[in-house]
């Protein structure tokens, strides 16, 4: 089996990122961002979709987290897209429902090569951590965008913002890693097109 293996560099006036990506991974996450809560959702992705995940990142901070954020969520997303290759044998589709003590969310994902973000998400607080409560909803977005998929994620219900941050990042990771899995009893292209890189 080929390895479904990434690694990204991204360096601009802004941001200096450094992403390595395996979706064949063990669940191993070296992440240091600087932001400390963003740290934590991406330990999630990489957990829940037993990928390996390693990144590094430097960034102007001193202005806020946003650049930081969206630049990482570039990477991780071109990540994805790069590793997927052709996108040939896999199960192209996958969903998850994860609670997290009183919240709960719902993440769908198609790796259709049409990128398309549909994010219901609302947050009381404005800040988690070192980390303004609209990035989740723009991270996600900038995800989709660069691996080019179909994201539907939503909170469905919860009172505390940690909480449902928290179980949307598990569920993105749990649907990805069913999306990505590969499908022995499906070695081509899963499109009746032929394709999924155009």
């Amino acid at each position: 089996m080929s390895e479904r293996t990434a690694e990204i560099k991204r360096d601009t006036k802004e941001t200096q990122i450094e992403l390595s990506l395996n979706l064949d991974g063990a669940s191993k996450a070296d992440i240091n961002s600087g932001i400390g809560f963003y740290d934590h959702m991406l330990e999630h992705i990489a957990l829940h979709g037993k990928f390996d995940l390693r990144v590094g990142a430097k960034g102007d901070l001193h202005i806020d987290a946003h650049h930081c954020v969206e630049d990482i969520a570039i990477c991780l997303g071109k990540a994805i897209d790069e590793a997927l290759g052709a996108r040939a044998g896999i199960q192209r589709m996958g969903a998850a429902y994860v609670p997290m003590d009183e919240a709960l969310a719902r993440v769908v994902i198609d790796l259709s090569g049409r990128p398309y973000a549909v994010i219901q998400a609302y947050f009381k607080t404005p800040m988690m951590g070192q980390m303004p409560t609209d990035l989740v909803e723009h991270a996600l977005e900038t995800i989709a965008a660069h691996a080019r998929m179909n994201l539907h994620a939503e909170v469905l219900y919860g009172r505390n913002d940690h909480h449902k941050a928290e179980a949307l990042f598990k569920a993105f990771g749990r649907a990805l890693a069913q999306a990505v899995a590969r499908d022995p009893g499906r070695p081509g292209i899963p499109s009746t097109k032929g394709t999924l890189t155009e």
